[in-house]
């Protein structure tokens, strides 16, 4: 099957919180259990957008289909109708479009959709990026090769190591308190940030 390719010049509108929350839905009940969660497709959009392999050059049908775990025979599985992943597609379109208008517009503004979990104290809420990870990971094994200096770089080693360590399957923050992952998750977005003038640059 076909998918239209990003483009990064189209007129998609970015989703309201509403939308998001449908788009979130319609991923959670989809019957593949490789199907992603709202964090990790966020997560796995940054990493497209963030790829040294710009994302407008990639036919849809190499990424868009890694959203929920990939097309299954006969066609329309996993999902109930072609209506009904024709909108997760336009979703997905409009959700990765969002990202790059914030980062363009307003990159302070800009927030990763990750889990949040309360502490012993009501006071104290955890951030835990591990989906989100997982989903930007799932980017990078797309372009392995194109991602290994940015992996090993002096520059950009370390803004993407608290991915590595929360997403990775032998990541260093498996096990690790929920302490340890909450300060790991919120260098992400700054790190995101830094990716993506340093990406601008080249």
């Amino acid at each position: 099957m076909q998918y239209p390719q990003y483009n990064p010049a189209s007129d998609n509108r970015p989703l309201a919180d509403e939308e998001l929350n449908d788009l979130d839905e319609l991923l959670s009940v989809l019957p593949s259990d490789s199907a992603m969660n709202i964090e990790a497709l966020d997560g796995y959009l940054t990493g497209l957008l963030l790829s040294p392999q710009r994302l407008a050059d990639l036919p849809g049908d190499t990424w868009i289909p890694v959203v929920w775990g990939g097309d299954q025979e006969p066609d329309p599985k996993p999902f109930v109708s072609g209506k009904q992943r024709k909108k997760v597609v336009m979703a997905v379109l409009r959700h990765v479009q969002s990202i790059a208008m914030a980062w363009e517009h307003a990159p302070k503004a800009w927030e990763p959709i990750f889990s949040f979990a309360d502490g012993e104290d009501e006071n104290t809420e955890y951030a835990d990026a591990e989906d989100w990870a997982v989903g930007f990971l799932t980017a990078v094994d797309l372009a392995p090769e194109a991602w290994a200096p940015w992996f090993d770089g002096a520059e950009t080693g370390p803004l993407l190591a608290p991915i590595a360590a929360l997403g990775g399957e032998d990541g260093p923050l498996a096990e690790a308190s929920a302490e340890a992952r909450d300060e790991a998750s919120r260098k992400i977005p700054d790190a995101m940030l830094a990716l993506w003038a340093l990406r601008e640059k080249r």
